[in-house]
């Protein structure tokens, strides 16, 4: 499982025109599943993303997470995550975890944000949907984090 992570100011998604979820301050989370992926990866990522230092404390220093700074997390799916681009001119999405299994690793995964976040803290994208996200990245401050130990 990889989620790639943007410190926001701002987040939103819509589907078709209509903006079905936005964040303030928080994290923008792109979340891609792979075939080898599960329960418990989703659990690790989830853990570590919510714990993950990327907003200054007093001194400027990135060190409070997304649970200490107050913010929200907007968890996107995002299939095209699971690419392979080693070589070649298009993407192969071989590793990329099966629509059902995927889907139902992204429930679980917000399914537990909520649990350490709180329901309002979290927002969530449309599964299999062609959306249009818009951020206003603070930093800028991107990361990429994978559930594999």
């Amino acid at each position: 499982m990889k989620g790639l992570i943007q410190r926001v100011t701002s987040a939103d998604v819509s589907v078709d025109g209509v903006r079905i979820s936005q964040i303030e301050q928080g994290l923008l989370l792109f979340l891609g599943v792979e075939k080898n992926d599960n329960s418990e990866s989703a659990k690790r990522l989830c853990r570590r993303i919510v714990r993950y230092r990327v907003f200054p404390d007093d001194a400027g220093r990135m060190n409070l997470s997304v649970a200490d700074a107050g913010g929200s997390l907007l968890v996107v799916p995002q299939f095209t995550l699971a690419a392979d681009t080693r070589s070649g001119n298009r993407p192969g999405f071989s590793a990329a975890a099966a629509p059902d299994e995927a889907r139902s690793l992204y429930e679980q995964f917000i399914d537990d944000a909520q649990s350490l976040l709180g329901e309002s803290r979290v927002a969530a994208g449309q599964f299999g949907a062609d959306m249009q996200v818009s951020l206003t990245n603070n930093g800028p401050v991107t990361f990429m984090l994978e559930s594999a130990e």
